[in-house]
């Protein structure tokens, strides 16, 4: 048996050695159009690669999926983080979680994955063959031809393709699916940070606010965690979750928007106001600037109590009802106004790809094209920063790469 994988990332390796593991006669072909596999793997979390996230639960796991969870559901009981882990130590690969869940390996370098991935892969007989671009592919009889860009390779006809190319920016990168009567999500980003232009907290970049809640006005689109304050807007978890879930919505709006941001992870603006007038009873000579509700990052308490229009030199018992309230207000509730995105050129994560209608998840097997298998971000699945698109890629990989009818 001939099996084609065309993508050399982590749904297109994972797979690849899986075909072997499960089909040890088979003769395995990686095609990879750039000079080098996993690439996305190697630049993942700033070089430590994020390899999956320590969640405990299948239900939870799902729930960082904006598109593809439900379908997910039914494959992670097979193969999910938990075995991902176990699957690395059984080739000496150790983990660590960390206490925002993320799954790193200790050696806290990505090359450790690749080279586990690529000894196993050169263990197993897999054959990886580099400047392969693939331009489109037919069905003959049941098996697929594979026609490529680059005259240095002749077109090939494989038993079985397994189609890992990851996420097209652009529409017409998945033309070559298309051609073959697969229904395409059009692709847009995913996982981006908010550009603020004409917003003034811009001035505060570097900040950090370790548990911020965001959501986008007039939506029920919610998202906490930490929020980071850039020279040309926000970033961070709170945001970047913000942006895979609302990715579609954002798009909708072209990226021309209002984001509501608690600071103080409080939704009960009871509770907060008793916080504030407990200061004004414990601290009432203590000047605004020298003492911080929620012990806010001191630049941004004074950003805060400017955009209130206080002065920073009142004393805490002085500040009228009014002026209790406006604290209240922009602690909860602090609006500003968003204008275009930015995304990370390199892990680039796109909402979109081939439509989920058209795959079997029993097998990962198209249903418009026998023998021709799917796994990892071509598909219209995609998740929050935290390891989970990996964890995607690594499931889809496991089923497909069974090879299964």
């Amino acid at each position: 048996m001939k099996v084609a994988i065309i993508g050399g990332g982590a749904a297109g390796m994972f797979s690849a050695i899986q075909v072997k593991v499960n089909h040890p006669h088979a003769e395995v072909i990686v095609f990879e159009k750039s000079q080098k596999v996993l690439s996305k793997l190697k630049i993942s979390g700033g070089g430590r690669c994020n390899v999956t996230n320590g969640i405990e639960s299948i239900a939870e796991l799902v729930k960082a999926y904006p598109r593809g969870g439900k379908k997910l559901k039914k494959l992670f009981p097979i193969f999910n983080n938990k075995t991902m882990q176990k699957w690395l130590l059984d080739r000496g690969v150790e983990t660590l979680i960390q206490e925002d869940r993320c799954v790193f390996p200790v050696a806290q370098d990505s090359q450790v994955i690749i080279d586990c991935f690529l000894n196993e892969a050169k263990r197993l007989g897999v054959t990886i063959k580099f400047g392969a671009a693939v331009e489109s592919i037919k069905q003959v009889d049941e098996k697929i031809k594979i026609y490529f860009a680059d005259d240095r390779h002749s077109s090939q006809v494989f038993d079985k393709v397994i189609a890992t190319t990851g996420g097209s920016p652009q529409r017409k990168g998945l033309d070559w699916l298309a051609n073959l009567g697969h229904k395409i999500e059009s692709p847009i980003p995913s996982l981006f940070t908010f550009n603020m232009p004409k917003e003034s907290i811009t001035k505060l970049m570097g900040i950090v606010v370790e548990n911020a809640m965001t959501n986008i006005q007039g939506t029920k689109m919610k998202a906490e965690g930490p929020l980071l304050i850039t020279h040309w807007g926000m970033s961070g978890p709170a945001i970047l979750v913000l942006s895979s879930f609302g990715a579609r919505y954002l798009s909708e709006q072209n990226y021309d928007f209002k984001v509501q941001i608690n600071w103080v992870h409080e939704i009960n603006n009871d509770r907060v106001k008793q916080e504030l007038d407990k200061i004004v009873e414990e601290h009432p000579k203590k000047i605004l600037a020298n003492y911080r509700p929620y012990l806010l990052p001191e630049r941004l308490w004074l950003y805060l109590v400017e955009k209130c229009e206080l002065d920073e030199k009142k004393k805490w018992g002085d500040l009228s009802k009014k002026g209790v309230n406006k604290l209240i207000n922009i602690l909860t509730n602090d609006i500003y106004s968003v204008k275009g995105k930015t995304t990370f050129r390199d892990e680039f994560v796109t909402c979109g790809g081939v439509s989920l209608e058209d795959i079997n998840f029993k097998t990962m097997q198209s249903k418009k094209v026998k023998n021709l298998y799917f796994a990892g971000e071509v598909l219209d699945i995609d998740a929050i920063t935290g390891g989970y698109n990996f964890q995607g890629a690594w499931t889809t990989g496991f089923i497909a790469g069974r090879l299964g009818e």
